[in-house]
């Protein structure tokens, strides 16, 4: 069974007067933060098959809503609120409470530049560090994926979140104690 990755780009033509409208605006951030979004996603949802479902979904609850993006102050932050929310939402669904397959990016080869005992030696750090992220809890798994993946700060994921500064750095600085237990 083949897969493809189908993107398509979806445009919005400016308005009369030349300005961009906000669904313009919305199609071009969603656009741009397509892949991170999904590589967040792949890490909440642990595969990417699911993580692509819930960005399509996220874009469609986005959409929907596009007569009331000028109340957004952050349109970036928004857009990967509402894909976390959509991503607990499907984690929380009975019908996605199934065995989760193996995932073929954890069966890849390695490179041929590098020794055998090296490279078992990677996969199996890269495998716990995985699953320590996939361990922690929600919120440090959150916060600690939209630092790394989306080089957002503490203070735009307090406002994703729609918690304190000081929250966001405690769940991060919980995240980080963890994982360095693990790859000690």
């Amino acid at each position: 069974m083949e897969t493809h990755d189908q993107r398509v780009a979806i445009r919005v033509d400016p308005g009369p007067n030349g300005q961009t409208a906000p669904a313009a605006d919305l199609v071009r951030t969603f656009n741009e933060v397509r892949d991170e979004l999904i590589s967040t996603l792949v890490f909440v949802l642990g595969n990417q098959e699911d993580a692509k479902d819930v960005a399509q979904d996220c874009f469609i609850k986005c959409w929907n809503t596009r007569g009331q993006l000028h109340q957004v102050l952050n349109l970036r932050a928004w857009i990967f609120r509402v894909a976390l929310n959509t991503a607990k939402d499907m984690q929380r669904s009975a019908w996605k409470r199934r065995v989760k397959p193996l995932r073929a990016e954890q069966h890849t080869m390695a490179d041929k530049e590098i020794s055998p005992a090296l490279a078992l030696e990677n996969k199996e750090t890269l495998e716990s560090l995985r699953r320590a992220i996939v361990d922690l809890r929600d919120e440090e798994k959150e916060v600690f994926l939209l630092r790394q993946n989306s080089d957002f700060t503490y203070e735009q994921i307090a406002a994703i979140r729609g918690c304190p500064v000081g929250t966001v750095k405690t769940q991060m600085r919980a995240a980080l104690e963890k994982l360095r237990k693990v790859m000690v």
